[in-house]
């Protein structure tokens, strides 16, 4: 098998992006506390749902990431 090598760099890529994965999806439980008006206990009581949320876009951005790449790749092949 062929042993893989994951750099410093990538790794600080790879965490920032969930930090703003993670900032977005607490972005968005801040929007939906003001629009409905409940109390501010809601920011940390639902942190497992933005925790949840925060993957979500991550894997989302992570297969969106993969798609442009195979893309480019095809596309420089020829």
């Amino acid at each position: 098998m062929k042993d893989t090598l994951i750099t410093a760099r990538r790794k600080r890529i790879e965490i920032y992006t969930f930090l703003i994965c993670f900032l977005l999806a607490n972005v968005a439980n801040v929007y939906a506390i003001i629009t409905y008006e409940t109390t501010w206990t809601e920011l940390y009581s639902s942190m497992g749902y933005v925790m949840l949320m925060a993957c979500l876009l991550y894997v989302v951005w992570s297969l969106l990431r993969l798609l442009v790449y195979g893309v480019w790749r095809l596309i420089r092949k020829k």
